[in-house]
């Protein structure tokens, strides 16, 4: 079982995927367009062309999760935007996503982070 946590690194491709494209064709698609290695434990969330389907690629140590999500009456209204190929979410922006909202209007405050003096 899969859980996202606080601490993930959730990597969003902006761009559709190829939904042909199994576990080592979206590996390989993360090495090439996304420029990261999926071997390090991130979380890597693609869409297909018609905005009806989610794929889900993470690596847990001992092998590949390949999660599959496809709407049977709407379509991803909202996906991110990036400058890149690639956009990275917070855990509970990814569960809004999932569920099909817009995970930048979740009114989450940000992550903490050390204020160093």
């Amino acid at each position: 079982m899969i859980q996202l946590t606080p601490h993930m690194r959730i990597l969003v491709a902006t761009d559709p995927a190829d939904f042909r494209r199994g576990i080592d064709g979206l590996a390989c698609l993360c090495r090439t367009a996304l420029k990261t290695e999926p071997l390090e434990g991130a979380v890597f969330v693609f869409r297909n062309r018609s905005r009806t389907a989610v794929k889900i690629l993470v690596y847990d140590g001992q092998g590949f999760w390949l999660c599959h999500k496809r709407f049977s009456d709407a379509k991803f209204r909202h996906w991110p935007n990036g400058q890149g190929p690639v956009s990275q979410l917070e855990a509970h922006q990814l569960q809004v996503l999932l569920c099909g909202g817009d995970p930048t209007q979740t009114g989450a405050p940000p992550p903490w982070r050390r204020v160093d003096s």
